[in-house]
């Protein structure tokens, strides 16, 4: 939450921050702890155990919920820390898992965060990490897999899947009771009645799904918290597995954002980042 670079920045602030000392049980005389420390607690926490802490948490949050949820699935870049492979344009040199994949409106190299959040909260409930190069139809049973697992164990269940064009298969749409997802171009040519958007994103088809398909801006402001706030733009590790535990501690720190705020009887500060680290 405070967009802390590097184990030697977050050691130099042990040593200075009174708040941060506080958090993890530093004495005043005692001596913060060194790099090798943090670095080894990173190692034994881990991928897995970072998914069942995040999952315990998600669960614990939705069982305050009794409607069934309409998930939003979006993909987001990750650009990685390392240049290109003087050999191979398409991969990273100091980063093998790296690929070149879509950021935005160009390419770079970098990864892919796969999320799937509730419409109404923005909770986040699922994800899958990937490289850039990947296309969301690869990972979108996988997805949604993971997303009706964590709902089933809440005792809530999927009413929609809300995502934009790249999602669009015949595989997703047959896997959910209903799918509010455009159509590219190149697929149901002349058929009318259907969802689509053009490239200045205007919406065209039937005024239902419109309307559904006005909450997939959610998830653009969930990854706007997760890269301005919560640090997920800010790394400066290599490879697959180290960069998902980075992108996991951010999803965490906005699930526990969440949490504070429903425990102190706050709701309305549970996308309010600012609240509680300032």
């Amino acid at each position: 939450m405070k967009g802390v670079r590097s184990l030697r920045e977050m050691s130099r602030l042990l040593d200075s921050d009174p708040r941060l000392r506080k958090l993890c049980l530093i004495k005043k005389k005692e001596n913060a702890y060194p790099r090798s420390v943090l670095s080894r607690f990173n190692r034994k926490v881990g991928e897995d155990n970072l998914n069942k802490i995040i999952a315990e948490k998600v669960i614990k949050l939705l069982k305050h919920k009794h409607a069934d949820i309409d998930a939003v699935f979006d993909a987001s870049f990750i650009k990685a820390w390392s240049t290109r492979h003087p050999l191979d344009s398409q991969k990273g040199y100091s980063d093998d898992d790296a690929r070149v994949g879509r950021a935005g409106k160009t390419f770079s190299l970098g990864y892919k965060i796969h999320l799937s959040i509730d419409a109404k909260s923005m909770l986040p409930l699922a994800h899958v990490f990937a490289s850039a190069n990947q296309n969301e139809k690869k990972h979108s049973l996988t997805l949604l897999e993971k997303t009706r697992q964590i709902l089933s164990k809440s005792k809530t269940k999927i009413k929609s899947v809300i995502a934009d064009s790249q999602y669009s298969s015949r595989r997703l749409r047959e896997a959910v009771p209903q799918t509010v997802i455009p159509y590219p171009s190149n697929q149901k040519r002349d058929v009318k009645g259907i969802l689509r958007v053009d490239k200045k994103f205007r919406t065209y088809g039937p005024d239902e799904l419109r309307k559904e398909y006005h909450k997939r801006p959610s998830v653009e402001a969930v990854y706007s918290f997760l890269k301005t706030q919560y640090s997920l733009a800010t790394n400066k590790v290599r490879g697959l597995k180290n960069i998902t535990c980075i992108a996991l501690y951010s999803i965490l720190c906005l699930i526990l954002n969440r949490e504070a705020a429903q425990n102190i009887g706050r709701p309305d500060k549970a996308v309010s980042p600012t609240f509680f680290n300032t």
